[in-house]
């Protein structure tokens, strides 16, 4: 270890000698060099911490053991010290495992408790626009039964979801982002992004629905003169609303965006005073139905027969009034009747029917209950009748555009209430976003969080009874309060005034917008700096300050999308589906957490259960299609393509996600289940294990042979690219690491999947064999090897290459394992090239199982050698009928349902010619040549009386030859003089100048005179037929059974493929891989 220091008992250890050690400076360098084994050390903000006073940390002798580990591994000590000090991450920090950022920041310690950091916040998000504007007529229109099945099945939603929320939030720090960095750490990067995004939609079509509530409550209680957009004819009221809309909302989005930008600090502050006016609001209802038991507000409705009449065109509910003994018209009659005039021509129903009035809010005790226990859904344009109110039907012929009847504006239905309800429940995450500021965020989010469910699930769930205890049913389903002046229905209700609930519910929604942009933007802008959806990472920038500049006007856009659509009732369902979707996804991550056991899932919130998880999930996707089945198609779409478009361009994370552990439980279940044997024949293919070699630098030198694979695999199949390092391990760390690194980058190139497998061996032989023994796993291991022929196998400098590649050559054989040798490498096609024409030619001289057959085939699969053709060549001997032959390969060829040229080349015996037995000539003697230099150096230096004894060696028997070579197996130190030196010289010189002498008289081996006679031969026949294929694949013979002639069996492949270009040598496994039966 290169630190320098001294151990020295800390009670014999004085200031002056402490003064006298090497300087804390010096030893810092030295120490944030590393080990001196070179390994990395872990970032962490628990261990290495350069701010840590390492000067103290090795005092004491009891350390002494553990002295040179502690640089990476610190004193227990000191690692509390820092866990007891330790905070919390800073705001849009990624987390340790990432390390893509420099030293965190420090943070204040946080002071926020459960009310105030979690409670508050979740009531605020949670209680909005739609408890003021639509609860109560959800409640007219569904009744109070059904009312009260919607709110609690939203509320359970959201309840499970929180139980799953809490589980996943107690199981370790949760930084910024919220719900997105727990789902993203749960499920992966792909899901994380996905569901981010999804939610990020949701909270900026919910800054849309509160903008929209918050013109509603302006131009329809508060100041409906400020309309820019009137209706000029009967009917244009709706259109003209929604033009207002649309101007007012870009206004007011266009000034909301302005103040976020510029103090965003003062939005927060009015949060207090936001959530202020919800509960003031709230605590007016309550007092309202109270004092309604003893003394009910006078709010009188106008009903024609059973019809309900909106009073903003008339004030007195009368047809006709009397005074002074005359009788007079009112302005409701002129408004069904043709003229003031008591004859008048009136509307059928109006003059069949009577008036009435009755009170709008006859109070709690009044037993209204009953009348409002029952749904009354209608379709769009009908008009809001009481039941039970006595009616005479009039004609039906009557045009009803322009009378004061109170119409409904939309069709209704049940499944579209949970659409428009569901926003009013959402805003349960509030609690987890504020995790950074709170004082123990493992028990105040759980806290907060279900206790700020629970009460405003009390609130609602109260509130739509007293709602139908308290309010007549005609005017719960009269959702602008036309037949009470324009009054907000809610505010009727409210004690001391409605102005309480409309001035409350104004500013109530005008602050939910606000934080809905504070909030979107910073959401945005923490998936941005994750960096795992490459097309959003510009909204990653901000100010100076870490403002999200930029993500505001994206979010400002898409609010504005929700601006235009310009319906409360048309935005909610759509900002439903992806909270509702977020939700799902909590549940999931806490369900699929549980399921694995995971060592790291160790929450602290106990009350969770899969079962519960699995439930809450079920629950959210069920509301989504009871919602809207087509928004909640669309929202899966969307996740769907972000999804896909994070897995194949987005940054590559590893975030010990539970998908991952999904897939290695999977994985595992998979290979437990794959029987440890070969594979039925239908289902076999060349499972490869592909022998790359490296250069100097760790590249691969022969980067075609990649493409070859990806083109024979289609990405089917095990694929395992393995290569070995010459050396030991620990010396080859660095190597490994940039030789695994370099590969995995050319199959990502050449878009071959599969896996990595590098080996450091002390011997190039032996890693090797390594590889073909122990690469792959259970039943999924490799039974074929694809590896490259050596070029250079000539050369002297490369003299073992050829003994590596014939030892390979008998372990396959040995491990009954298939071998493709692909000669020519480099003139192999890339996987960007095509051939038009050509063909790929078989020459089938043994049977090998049907290796042969099946190659070709599983390459024309691929684009680059779809348009060529296949040919298959046999040979005939001297007595084989070649015409039975073809006859038999065709109908071979058809039941095994290949499209091929067959062709049987007759090969007849004839004399061994005089070039043959010169080659084979040449061959042996060049063998022999390459035994005598293989004389190394520390040979020739070794005693002088065995140099005689190696220069008969080459003729003596392989017995004498061991013995020989065993003789001196170490190195025998001597004197040498000038004299002996000149001597010895002399005598190698006359050794060597025999031997050679030798060579020229020998005389070539008969059998090796067979082989090559069959070599030319057979070279001399492929040459002629398939010189111009695109490939050609021939039998690979074996090597020979004795040893000492496998530089002759070089010799012969490579004349036997001589002349060609892409030749690919075939040796099969010794098992059938093809098959004629389906």
């Amino acid at each position: 270890m290169p630190t320098s220091f001294t151990v020295v008992p800390v009670e014999a250890q004085g200031p002056a000698e402490r003064r006298g050690q090497s300087p804390p400076e010096e030893e810092d360098e030295e120490r944030d060099r590393g080990a001196g084994d070179g390994i990395a050390k872990e970032n962490s903000p628990f261990i290495n911490n350069a701010e840590v006073d390492r000067g103290n940390m090795y005092e004491g002798k009891n350390m002494a053991l553990f002295e040179e580990e502690m640089d990476s591994n610190p004193m227990v000590s000191s690692l509390l010290n820092k866990l007891a000090n330790y905070t919390n991450l800073t705001q849009g920090v990624v987390e340790h495992e990432a390390d893509e950022d420099s030293k965190r920041k420090e943070v204040k310690v946080p002071r926020m408790g459960t009310f105030i950091g979690v409670y508050l916040p979740c009531l605020q998000n949670i209680l909005g626009v739609i408890l003021f504007l639509r609860l109560t007529w959800i409640v007219g229109t569904a009744g109070v039964l059904e009312s009260f099945i919607i709110v609690f099945m939203c509320c359970a939603c959201t309840m499970l979801t929180a139980i799953s929320m809490s589980a996943i939030a107690t199981n370790g720090v949760v930084p910024a982002g919220g719900s997105y960095y727990m789902i993203s750490r749960s499920l992966g990067p792909e899901f994380g992004g996905a569901v981010g995004l999804c939610f990020y939609l949701g909270t900026t079509f919910a800054g849309a629905m509160y903008i929209l509530g918050t013109i509603e409550i302006l131009l329809t209680y508060i100041s409906p003169s400020a309309a820019i957009f009137k209706a000029e004819e009967v009917g244009e009221e709706t259109e003209a609303m929604l033009n207002n809309m649309r101007v007012y909302g870009t206004c007011i989005i266009i000034l909301m965006a302005i103040v976020v930008f510029v103090g965003v600090k003062y939005v927060n502050k009015l949060a207090l005073v936001f959530l202020a006016c919800v509960i003031l609001s709230i605590i007016a209802i309550y007092a309202g139905v109270i004092k309604t038991a003893f003394d009910p507000p006078d709010f009188p409705i106008c009903l024609l027969g059973n019809r309900t009449l909106s009073k903003r065109s008339f004030d007195v509910c009368a047809k006709f009034t009397e005074s002074n003994n005359e009788t007079r018209t009112t302005t409701l009659w002129r408004l069904f009747c043709d003229s003031s005039s008591l004859n008048a021509t009136c509307d059928d129903y109006f003059s069949l029917n009577n008036v009435t009035e009755i009170q709008g809010i006859p109070g709690v005790m009044s037993g209204v209950l009953i009348d409002n226990l029952w749904s009354t859904y209608s379709d769009k344009g009908s008009i809001v009748e009481k039941k039970g109110q006595p009616s005479v039907a009039g004609s039906e012929d009557t045009k009803m555009g322009g009378l004061p009847y109170v119409f409904t504006d939309i069709m209704t239905y049940f499944t579209m209430l949970v659409g428009i309800y569901f926003p009013s429940v959402t805003g349960i995450m509030a609690g987890s976003n504020r995790s950074g500021d709170l004082k123990d965020a493992q028990k105040s989010i759980p806290t907060g969080t279900i206790l700020a469910i629970s009460t405003t699930s009390f609130i609602y769930l109260s509130c739509i009874v007293l709602f139908g205890a308290c309010i007549e049913g005609v005017i719960l389903r009269d959702k602008f309060g036309e037949a009470v002046n324009g009054n907000l229905v809610v505010g009727t209700l409210a004690w001391p005034s409605p102005w309480v609930i409309v001035i409350g519910s104004f500013f109530s929604t005008c602050g939910a917008g606000l934080q809905s942009l504070t909030g979107a933007p910073r959401l945005l802008q923490a998936i941005a700096r994750d960096g795992i959806v490459p097309f959003i990472q510009v909204f990653g920038h901000g100010k100076a300050n870490g403002e999200p500049t930029w993500a505001l006007l994206l979010t400002a856009g898409i609010c504005e999308i929700g601006i235009l659509i310009a319906s409360l009732d048309s935005v909610a369902p759509i900002l439903s589906m992806f909270f509702l979707m977020c939700y799902m996804f909590v549940n999931l991550a806490c369900a699929v957490q549980t399921l694995l056991r995971t060592p790291n899932w160790r929450p602290r919130f106990k009350y969770y259960h899969w079962t519960l998880s699995f439930l809450g999930m079920s629950l959210c996707l069920a509301l989504m299609f009871i919602c809207s089945w087509y928004y909640a198609l669309i929202a899966m779409l969307i996740a769907g393509c972000i999804y896909k478009y994070i897995e194949y361009r987005g940054a590559e994370k590893e975030w010990g996600d539970g998908i991952r552990g999904l897939s290695l439980n999977a994985a595992r279940y998979a290979l437990l289940r794959v029987e440890d044997g070969p594979p039925h024949t239908k289902n076999w293919r060349p499972q490869l294990l592909v022998l790359l070699n490296l250069d100097s630098e760790q590249l691969v030198k022969h980067p075609r042979l990649l493409s070859f694979t990806s083109q024979l695999k289609a990405g089917k199949g095990l694929t395992i690219v393995g290569s070995v390092l010459q050396g030991i391990y620990l010396d080859k760390c660095t190597e490994t690491q940039k030789a695994e690194e370099n590969i995995k980058a050319l199959m990502g190139v050449e878009k071959t999947k599969g896996f990595c497998q590098i080996v450091v061996s002390p011997n190039y032989r032996d890693g090797i064999s390594y590889l073909i023994q122990s690469a792959g796993l259970g039943g999924m291991k490799h039974n074929t090897v694809l590896m490259a022929w050596p070029q250079s196998w000539k050369q002297t400098e490369n003299r073992f290459s050829w003994k590596n590649f014939v030892d390979t050559v008998r372990e396959t054989t040995a491990a009954q394992q298939a071998l493709l040798v692909a000669k020519n490498i480099d003139l192999f096609p890339t996987n960007q090239e095509r051939f038009t024409e050509g063909n790929i030619d078989v020459w089938w001289i043994v049977h090998d199982g049907g290796m042969l057959m099946l190659l070709p085939f599983l390459l024309r699969q691929h684009k680059v050698w779809r348009k060529c053709k296949m040919r298959i060549f046999t040979v005939a001997q001297m007595d084989d009928n070649s015409i039975q032959m073809k006859k038999d390969l065709q109908m071979f060829l058809y039941h095994l349902r290949l499209n091929a040229e067959v062709e049987v080349v007759e090969m007849f015996e004839n004399d061994i010619s005089a070039f043959t037995y010169e080659k084979t000539l040449m061959m042996e003697q060049r063998s022999q040549m390459l035994k005598q230099m293989q004389l190394s150096k520390n040979e020739r230096e070794r005693e002088a009386q065995l140099i005689h004894d190696r220069n008969t060696a080459s003729h003596s028997s392989p017995a004498v030859k061991e013995s020989v070579a065993a003789a001196a197996p170490e190195k025998v130190h001597m004197t040498w003089t000038k004299e002996k030196f000149v001597a010895e010289k002399h005598k190698n010189k006359d050794s060597n100048a025999s031997g050679f002498k030798d060579l020229f008289n020998m005389k070539p081996n008969q059998s090796n005179v067979r082989r090559m006679h069959t070599a030319v031969k057979l070279n001399g026949v492929v040459l002629n037929k398939s010189q111009h294929a695109q490939l050609v694949l021939l039998n690979m013979p074996g090597p020979p059974k004795n040893r000492k002639g496998d530089e002759n069996y070089m010799e012969f492949l490579e004349v036997l493929t001589e002349g060609l270009d892409r030749v690919l040598l075939v040796r099969g496994s010794g098992r059938e891989v093809i098959t004629i039966y389906s």
